[in-house]
């Protein structure tokens, strides 16, 4: 091969990838990538695979008219770019297609998820307790293995790999179902409203995170329960002696602070937001303000920003006022808009 032949081939050969990440990029490396599937294996894929589901009730994907193009197209109709990261996040985790296909659509996602996030993906959610707190041991260090040794029956665990697309009620009401072993004819509704009370019911009877969580529920009417889920109290640290033992020893405090997250919502398996509801507690002993309390708080704020999460605080007197369910769904509304 002469010189100039060497050079046009490799020019031909190298994938070219666009660097602006909108949704009209990452759809057509979407649709690049799922073309390299036979019509049959790509309809399998969608539906089985990745569990798309299929929006049309007047015509099937099978239907002769479509091509592999009209079917992905189809099932894709209207979305977000946020959607569209999530599902080309899924393809290149979860499907065996070649780097070289993947090409695009990873240096897109590369791009995308430069806004931030975290860097590795979840791997265990041990959440809503509603009685004492669970007790962990590592089984195995080196693959971080976690088994709760006693009082796993006051919380729950997210046994399930955490969707690259994020962690939706619509998972955790099939991981619910599955749990609680409902019958097949039970209706999903009915369902999510069990898993509902089950979550609330961590929130014992503090007002301002149970207004947080009513307001965020409100999401869900219509059974619109492909939106990400708000996860309450969820363990991020687990120190495995109790305050009272440490302050017995002599010691100050825990060396973790904040072992509880008061909500979590997970966009994606990068893009988490945690929530926090400062009752004075956070802040002072009894009435007296604690610069050390609130020293150690914000240090895990820093912590946990560096770490990739997002991290919003609402202060428990903004949450008992009159106007906090506006505010509370305000906020909602413009931190979906902002993770799009």
């Amino acid at each position: 091969m002469t010189g100039s032949n060497f050079f046009e081939a490799m020019f031909v050969s190298s994938p070219t990838v666009p660097t602006k990440v909108s949704s009209r990029t990452l759809r057509a490396a979407i649709e690049d990538a799922l073309m390299t599937y036979t019509r049959v294996n790509l309809e399998t894929v969608l539906a089985e695979e990745l569990r798309l589901p299929w929006p049309h009730t007047d015509r099937q994907p099978s239907d002769s008219l479509y091509t592999k193009r009209d079917v992905i197209q189809a099932y894709t109709e209207g979305w977000d770019l946020s959607r569209l990261a999530g599902l080309a996040r899924r393809i290149v985790t979860e499907l065996d297609l070649t780097d070289a296909v993947l090409a695009d659509l990873t240096a897109l996602l590369a791009e995308y998820d430069r806004g931030g996030g975290v860097g590795t993906p979840a791997k265990n959610l041990i959440f809503a307790a509603n009685g004492p707190k669970p007790e962990l041991v590592l089984r195995d260090a080196v693959n971080n293995d976690i088994e709760i040794v006693r009082n796993s029956e006051y919380c729950l665990i997210y046994d399930q790999s955490i969707p690259a697309d994020g962690l939706t009620f619509r998972h955790l009401i099939d991981w619910w179902r599955d749990r609680q072993r409902f019958d097949a004819d039970v209706a999903t509704r009915d369902v999510a409203l069990d898993l509902h009370d089950r979550l609330r019911s961590s929130l014992a009877n503090n007002p301002a995170e149970l207004r947080v969580f009513d307001v965020y529920s409100k999401r869900y009417q219509g059974e619109q329960f492909d939106i990400p889920a708000l996860i309450p109290q969820v363990y991020l640290h687990f120190d495995p002696a109790t305050q009272h033992a440490r302050r017995s020893a002599g010691e100050s405090g825990s060396p973790l602070a904040r072992q509880r997250m008061d909500f979590l919502i997970l966009f994606s398996s990068r893009h988490r937001v945690v929530l926090e509801v400062d009752g004075k507690q956070h802040y002072a002993r009894g009435d007296i303000a604690s610069p050390a309390l609130y020293s150690e708080m914000v240090a895990e704020d820093r912590r946990l920003r560096l770490a990739g999460y997002e991290v919003y605080r609402f202060g428990g007197a903004e949450l008992v006022a009159s106007s906090a369910n506006d505010m509370l769904a305000d906020f909602f509304t413009q931190l979906a808009d902002r993770m799009r």
